[in-house]
């Protein structure tokens, strides 16, 4: 016999001890018998000893039959991808009936409790003829924390998993498998030898590029084609654009294409990869994907501060008010009044124009109104402290872009010591000594760096060589301002020529907490549009790509998050963020979400704060069906609107349930080995009920059956104080 609470030995002695000291003293008084006070205080020992006994919980040793008493779970993968039919022609989904009836039943039966369970979307208890391959996904690592919690507090020998290996849900599949017993994995499927071609992924660069220019980078692999071409085809909203043949280094090798593409500004566009299916391909569902390139939306307002007049601002200006995604509003240092006071030329949009008649906006709400803030010969001293700290306050906190360009600006290191210092990618010294490895590309002439070469904002051409060739053919600049190494986590994308032939930094960038800054150390850039052909559009495309970086990051005041590629009947989660005209976040915001689906029905879902994070909500939304949804947000604090804001989201644009139907035995193996289980092979399953058998007594413990919890204990603790109080009786004593 043991004991599930058991006490260390001299807690048991002092306890017997004090029972034993209990009993005399409580007959001790008593004018009786010695050898009755010996009998009374006997069966008072007894009665304490049994209870002390009782809470120490004695376990019954488990019987010759407790091994048949284990569970042992049969885990059957009823995804979609089990109904594929393999090479042999047989589907997998046949295979796994095969398996439960004519292997895993006969032989574990006997020996165990057996329960078969399906799962993919779900967990169900299931008869081998009623498993079918139906579920839309394969949640593997959600199904083993599920057969966790349903079997928690009874004895499981092991479970038997079978299943082609796909995973395409959230739960990690190491930390699900380590929860219970021991998992034994057996595969279905075709491993190496299946052929499939699959577009695995498409992505949509952010439009950066000039005239809505779209980098969609779309990456595929072949299994079992060696090395021969891949036709990626890319069609715009179903319609055949373009086509690129590329051929991998060898099989299995992933390649990549990358299509340059003008989505419609004013509504959603979708692009779809695809590679013609081949008619020996295990499965062709893989051949395609989609993404969404969501419209335009609001003009990024854009701040444009010049220190003096000059040919740059108006330039500048010119560029910059023919892009349509753009809204500059511009303010000019004139010089000072008879007064002595500074003197400004605005041209503003007429509701922000009032904030800058001094020159700079000094409030939050002013300042936070703009996406980008540009200071070209900005003399640091024209700024007050205030005003600094509000820039660096713009950047850090409400995630704005600042560019700061011109001599004035950094002239004996104008914004050393001020807030802005760390907020610029550039030490602001005139050591150039991080750049000594880059080779001088001739005196203020513009050479692109290896960051420069893959960065958007120094995109000129299509074509890399092109882009270099064109680089290389625009104007040299009238000047540098030399400043020094680039910050931590900052990344220089251009260099000049300085004196001595010592390589400057022209262009550099970071980001900066939430926002991005950016500096261009060069003069007279205008130069570029006066010296190149009328037709060349180096110098808009130029700034205007440095502009639209800058304002990628900067937020609205209230922003929907929606998730990349989501499939249909999944919960999809929404987040939220509600700020007021200051940014400060507004935890107390009431906030409407209603949902489109592409048949038209609107939907409105709840959103809910999240405590632990002020200002940030959640909302969740079912796509029934598939297509383009499009989410609206309104929030308002009181009477008090803090804005709105809409997103279009793609449902269905990849079956993740097709991706890769190869027999996965990673995952199996990362299962099996997390469990302390393995993965059979098929000369190994009729060996496994011993495998179970041998687990078997030590999961047989926890069937072991506590002696003090039934009907006989309470009787004898009852017949114990009933023969105390009968004795006392018959002696006379009350």
């Amino acid at each position: 016999m043991s004991f599930a609470t058991p006490l260390p030995l001299w807690a048991f002695v002092a306890v017997l001890a004090a029972a034993a000291g209990l009993s005399w003293l409580a007959y001790r008084g008593v004018a009786i018998a010695p050898r009755r006070r010996r009998v009374l205080s006997a069966l008072r020992f007894a009665t304490l000893l049994w209870i002390v006994i009782c809470l120490m919980r004695p376990l019954a040793p488990a019987g010759a039959g407790a091994a048949h008493d284990a569970i042992v779970p049969i885990l059957v993968d009823t995804s979609r991808s089990m109904g594929l039919a393999d090479m042999n022609g047989a589907r997998r989904i046949e295979r796994a009936r095969s398996l439960v009836n004519g292997e895993l039943l006969p032989s574990l039966s006997p020996r165990f409790q057996t329960e078969i369970l399906r799962f993919g979307d779900r967990v169900a208890p299931a008869e081998p003829s009623t498993l079918s391959a139906t579920d839309r996904r394969t949640a593997l690592g959600e199904a083993l924390q599920a057969v966790h919690d349903r079997y928690r507090g009874r004895a499981v020998a092991g479970i038997v998993l079978i299943s082609d290996g796909g995973d395409n849900g959230t739960v990690d599949l190491s930390a699900a498998a380590s929860l219970g017993a021991p998992i034994y994995a057996i595969g279905v499927g075709p491993g190496t030898a299946a052929r499939d071609r699959e577009v695995v992924s498409v992505t949509a660069a952010e439009s950066v590029l000039s005239d809505a220019t779209v980098d969609v980078a779309v990456s595929a692999v072949a299994h079992g084609y060696g090395s021969s071409p891949i036709d990626l085809r890319l069609l715009e909203n179903g319609r055949p654009i373009d086509v690129r043949r590329v051929a991998p280094a060898e099989d299995g090798s992933p390649v990549s294409a990358i299509f340059h593409v003008s989505p419609n500004r004013d509504s959603a566009t979708i692009y779809t990869a695809e590679i013609p299916p081949a008619s020996d391909e295990l499965v062709t569902e893989n051949n395609a994907r989609s993404v969404l390139v969501p419209p335009a939306g609001r003009p990024r307002r854009v701040l444009l501060v010049q220190g003096a007049p000059g040919f740059e601002h108006a330039f500048l200006r010119r560029a910059w008010a023919a892009d349509r995604s753009l809204e500059v509003d511009a303010v000019v240092r004139k010089g000072r009044d008879d007064s002595g006071a500074e003197t400004f030329y605005v041209q503003a949009a007429p509701l922000r124009a009032n904030a800058l008649l001094g020159g700079y906006p000094n409030t939050r709400e002013a300042l936070f109104a703009y996406d980008v803030v540009v200071l070209a010969n900005v003399d640091p001293d024209l700024l007050t402290n205030g005003q600094l700290s509000l820039t660096r306050a713009f950047v850090a906190e409400r995630g704005g872009g600042l560019l700061v360009f011109g001599a004035r600006g950094f002239e004996r290191q104008g914004f050393r010591g001020t807030p802005l210092e760390d907020v610029l990618p550039l030490e602001l010294t005139d050591r150039a000594g991080g750049l000594q490895a880059a080779a001088s590309p001739g005196r203020n002439r513009v050479a692109l760096t290896s960051a420069g070469r893959d960065h958007p904002i120094m995109q000129l051409a299509a074509e890399p060589s092109e882009n270099e060739k064109r680089w290389a053919a625009v104007p040299p600049l009238a000047s540098i301002s030399p400043l020094g190494v680039p910050r931590a986590g900052a990344s220089v994308l251009a260099v000049t020529g300085g004196p001595g032939g010592t390589a400057r930094a022209l262009v550099a960038v970071q980001r900066f907490a939430d926002g991005r800054s950016m500096v261009f150390t060069g003069e007279a850039a205008w130069r570029w549009k006066m010296l190149l052909p009328s037709s060349d559009q180096s110098y808009e495309r130029f700034w205007r790509q440095a502009v639209r970086w800058l304002a990628q990051a900067a937020p609205d005041p209230l922003t929907l998050t929606l998730p990349a590629a989501p499939s249909p009947g999944e919960a999809i989660p929404l987040q939220i963020a509600a700020r007021d005209r200051e940014y400060a976040p507004r935890a107390d915001a009431l906030v409407d979400v209603h949902v489109t689906s592409p048949s038209g029905r609107i939907e409105t879902v709840r959103a809910d704060p999240l405590p632990a994070e002020r200002g940030q909500f959640r909302a969740s939304m079912r796509a029934t069906e598939p297509g383009v949804y499009r989410v609206s947000v309104e929030a308002r604090q009181g009477q008090t609107s803090l804005g709105s804001s809409t997103g279009t989201l793609l449902v269905g644009g990849v079956d993740p349930e097709m991706t890769d139907p190869r027999l996965n035995e990673d995952a199996l193996q990362r299962v099996a080995r997390a469990s302390g289980g393995a993965v059979l092979t098929p000369r190994e399953i009729d060996r496994l009920a011993d495998r179970l058998t041998k687990g078997a007594p030590s999961v047989s413990i926890a069937q072991r059956r506590e002696l003090w919890h039934s009907g006989w204990s309470f009787a004898l603790l009852a017949a114990l104080l009933a023969a105390e109080w009968l004795t006392r009786r018959a002696w006379g004593l009350k």
